[in-house]
């Protein structure tokens, strides 16, 4: 018994290899708009890859439309995990182009919040079908308790995803980890700064393990 019990685990351990070398784990980064999600995206794509993903910017809704990267191995404390980044567009309840005058003629702001708009929905959809697991971001500055997070969070939850809460901006004055940790108690938050690099050691120990 003990030797084909032997044999049996060997096999699974072999079977998870090769798949885990097949199928890399598709992780959506979500988050609403500004909160850091693409120069998170970056900073992990450059230090894995040498590679960027997307531009990033102080203006909102930067990211329109789903951006992938595939194939990043990450390896921390003896675990490693390969990935297949997806930067998502922020979610947001509503876009105004009103919110983009500022920095754009009227024409430009109009034709922004519809691509806003459509990343959304784009952003929905991968969401409820083509991701494996989710890093949501949030901008430890900013008050954590929102609609589109409460909403975001159930629907992660609903699908039963593993899920990693970044609180990024942590080099920010009015940062703090404690109300993001207080919002969602059920949930691992990790924080970190995505901009400055400051403590991306515990967010790469984290994904090797959550997602691994």
């Amino acid at each position: 018994m003990g030797l084909l019990k032997g044999l049996k685990d060997s096999i699974s351990r072999a079977t998870d290899r090769l798949f885990s070398e097949q199928e890399p784990k598709r992780i959506g980064i979500y988050g609403p708009p500004n909160a850091g999600k693409t120069t998170l995206a970056n900073r992990i794509a450059r230090d894995w890859t040498g590679d960027a993903i997307g531009t990033e910017s102080h203006i909102p809704h930067e990211t329109r439309r789903a951006r992938r990267k595939e194939g990043v191995e990450i390896e921390r404390n003896g675990k490693s995990v390969t990935i297949d980044i997806v930067d998502t567009p922020g979610v947001t309840t509503k876009v105004d182009y009103e919110e983009f005058t500022g920095e754009m003629e009227e024409d430009d702001a109009i034709r922004r919040s519809r691509e806003a708009t459509e990343g959304v929905a784009e952003a929905m959809h991968w969401l409820r079908e083509d991701v494996d697991g989710v890093i949501y971001v949030l901008d430890s500055a900013e008050d954590p308790i929102t609609q589109v997070n409460t909403m975001l969070i159930g629907i992660i939850e609903s699908r039963d995803l593993p899920v990693l809460i970044f609180a990024n901006k942590i080099d920010l004055d009015d940062s703090s980890v404690k109300r993001i940790e207080d919002a969602f108690p059920q949930h691992k938050t990790v924080p970190l700064s995505a901009k400055e690099g400051d403590n991306m050691d515990e967010v790469y120990e984290n994904i090797a393990e959550y997602f691994g």
